[in-house]
């Protein structure tokens, strides 16, 4: 027998990957910030090689996530109505943009920095590589990268003040748990 209530909570799939991309991206930050922080030669090389690897394996989750929510993942009604909902549903938006923008971003950074991955194998820099391309490409993604925690950041104090303030289930809706 199915019921006509709505389900309180999202699937455990979408749980997983709305977590495993604020984990991924969160690392990723703080693991940027860290990568000069390491020595010269095979250690930079490892922390560097450490943020490509996770940096595409958080495009692959996130053409997962996409591909999940948009076929069977479960979609729960509006938490807000009005301007709100348009601002939170913007919000969204605007994280899955930066989100996709900020991968082949990264992607063509290594490409024209010509980085060694572990030492295993050299990526060769694009044949018009100049300081200033490599420079500008780094600052975008490094302003993609600091976007991105400020977007997340605002929409983690969304939801803490909608389970707060306003004591509703908003912040549980995404909480791993029963139903």
């Amino acid at each position: 027998m199915k019921s006509d209530i709505a389900p309180e909570r999202y699937d455990r799939a979408t749980l997983c990957f709305h977590w495993i991309t604020a984990l991924l991206v969160i690392e990723q930050w703080v693991g940027a910030h860290l990568i000069d922080d390491f020595a010269k030669g095979f250690p930079r090389v490892a922390a560097r090689s450490v943020h490509i690897t996770f940096g595409l394996t958080l495009g692959v989750v996130l053409i997962a996530r996409i591909f999940w929510r948009g076929t069977q993942g479960r979609h729960l009604p509006p938490a807000d109505r009005g301007f709100l909902q348009v601002i939170a549903k913007g919000t969204h938006y605007l994280l899955y943009a930066l989100l996709v923008t900020i991968v082949p971003v990264g992607m063509f950074l290594v490409w024209v920095q010509g980085d060694s991955y572990f030492d295993l194998f050299k990526v060769p820099a694009f044949a018009g590589t100049t300081k200033v391309l490599r420079n500008n490409v780094g600052e975008l993604h490094e302003w993609l990268g600091n976007t991105i925690l400020i977007v997340a950041g605002i929409h983690s104090l969304a939801a803490l003040f909608h389970h707060f303030v306003w004591r509703d289930n908003v912040l549980r809706r995404m909480l791993p748990g029963k139903s």
